[in-house]
């Protein structure tokens, strides 16, 4: 990795990144690379998609989150490579030491070209499992919560306002127009009854929702076990 690369080697390692879409225009390659995060896990996900999860790097000025984001690509992605980033080269990286990048990049892309080049060891093969797709029913059981908790408030409001007109019915000594009043209560408080059937049918259903949510979380997880016990295997 260490092997410098003379102006033609590194002309073409510039023009082949150049060809890559990244999400930060490509101004001084030292620079550029030192966070670790977006640029250099962007390369590996251009050619790998399931295999980097942004979300895991975050565009950094410390030295300390440059190291780390560098870290866990060693660790979760360049491992999956068969390639690591030697600790004594990462932190010539994370200070932009002009020129420390490159031989790194050249390794990476001679790794990427290798497992492109060899579809039998692609490492697209295995079953990818991305920590989004838990997230996302998670995200989706907390709003059909908040949803259950509302719906059980509103059905609470109205079982109160129902007693309170009930208790109307036991004075019988009153007025025509009295009790021409009471009637439309009553009429009110048989809507107020169906609207409750009606938000407890919602309930169930919201319940029943999460409940496969949760189905779906935990077949997931187990999945994802399985994946990892699969992978220290190896």
């Amino acid at each position: 990795m260490e092997r410098e690369l003379n102006d033609e080697e590194q002309q073409d390692l510039f023009a082949w990144i150049d060809k890559i879409p990244l999400s930060r225009p490509k101004r001084n390659i030292s620079r550029d690379f030192s966070d670790g995060g977006m640029m250099a896990a962007e390369v590996v996900k251009h050619f790998f998609p399931k295999l980097v999860d942004l979300h895991n790097y975050i565009p950094a000025n410390s030295t300390q989150q440059k190291l780390s984001n560098w870290n866990v690509l060693n660790r979760k992605v360049f491992s999956r490579l068969d390639f690591h980033v030697p600790e004594e080269t990462l932190n010539k990286i994370v200070l932009s030491t002009s020129g420390a990048v490159v031989p790194a990049l050249s390794a990476l892309r001679e790794k990427i070209d290798k497992k492109l080049e060899n579809p039998k060891n692609n490492i697209t093969n295995p079953v990818y499992y991305d920590t989004r797709d838990l997230k996302k029913p998670c995200a989706e059981i907390h709003q059909i919560h908040t949803q259950l908790t509302e719906l059980r408030k509103d059905e609470k409001n109205m079982e109160k306002n129902m007693k309170v007109q009930h208790a109307v019915t036991f004075y019988s000594d009153m007025d025509q127009s009295l009790r021409l009043i009471l009637q439309e209560k009553e009429q009110a408080v048989l809507s107020l009854q169906e609207t409750v059937e009606i938000l407890q049918i919602k309930v169930n259903k919201l319940e029943h929702l999460v409940h496969l949510k949760d189905m779906r979380i935990e077949d997931l997880t187990r999945h994802l076990e399985m994946y990892k016990a699969k992978e220290r295997t190896h």
